[in-house]
């Protein structure tokens, strides 16, 4: 009986890292949005149809694997748009964050400093007051869609203006304000909602609404809590409290390149 020749090189090496870190990610983002039964199962028919097709070599079996397998990366296609969407801006975004490929923006600017003091000294005073609000700070992108859902303003940046749209019972306290270029551009934006279900309970849905902003986009999002009157920033697919005192400082590396 002739005995099968078996080598093992770097290059398989390579191969295996490359396969496990594929299927590392794709866990890790699956488990995020609840659906992680649903990738063990993806990864056991995997398995059977390779046994069946190049180790039992069963050639009907397998034809119908193939077919199987054919269509169904269609369909995985179709069930996870919202999943490859983030995965392929996570990977875009990680090239945007080389400084050669970022936007510069003088710190010293003396406009954009005055937009992150009114910004700052609004979020402190709803955090004192414990008012909800949720703030986007556009980044590159225009958030249009976004802008498209609310009520324009078109205003200058102004914590008095701030404070009275998040006001308790006022038409527009409900919803996002979007700024983008020291401008106010529309309230009672709606946002999309994050569906990682590693988000902890005590968040409500303004922070779930700015996470699945921040997933998607390169926005950063300021949540002032109704409940607690902490302040969280929502950033790059990442949410985190951050103290009243360091909230000028958070947002101003946020909107910098050379933070």
């Amino acid at each position: 009986m002739q005995l099968l020749a078996f080598s093992f090189g770097w290059k398989d090496l390579i191969d295996i890292l490359l396969v496990a870190g594929i299927l590392y990610y794709t866990y890790r983002l699956l488990r995020r949005t609840g659906a992680s039964n649903l990738f063990w199962g993806i990864l056991a028919f995997i398995l059977v149809w390779f046994l069946v097709s190049f180790v039992f070599q069963l050639d009907l079996t397998g034809a119908l694997f193939d077919r199987i397998i054919s269509v169904g990366a269609i369909a995985l296609i179709v069930i996870f748009q919202e999943e490859l969407r983030m995965f392929f801006y996570r990977v875009g975004s990680r090239f945007s964050s080389w400084k050669i490929f970022r936007p510069r923006i003088a710190t010293d600017d003396p406009k954009a400093r005055q937009q992150i003091l009114e910004i700052t000294q609004a979020c402190r005073h709803m955090a004192s007051t414990k008012t909800g609000a949720l703030i986007v700070l556009a980044g590159a992108g225009n958030l249009k869609e976004i802008v498209d859902t609310g009520e324009r303003l078109d205003a200058q940046v102004s914590a008095r203006l701030i404070e009275n749209i998040f006001f308790k019972n006022t038409p527009l306290h409900d919803g996002a304000l979007v700024i983008r270029d020291a401008k106010m551009l529309a309230a009672a934006c709606i946002l999309p909602v994050s569906k990682d279900q590693t988000i902890p309970q005590h968040y409500g849905l303004r922070h779930r609404a700015a996470l699945g902003l921040a997933e998607k986009s390169d926005a950063t999002c300021i949540v002032v809590s109704e409940e607690s009157g902490l302040i969280s920033i929502a950033k790059d697919g990442q949410i985190r409290e951050v103290k009243e005192d360091e909230l000028f400082l958070v947002l101003q590396s946020a909107m910098t390149s050379n933070s």
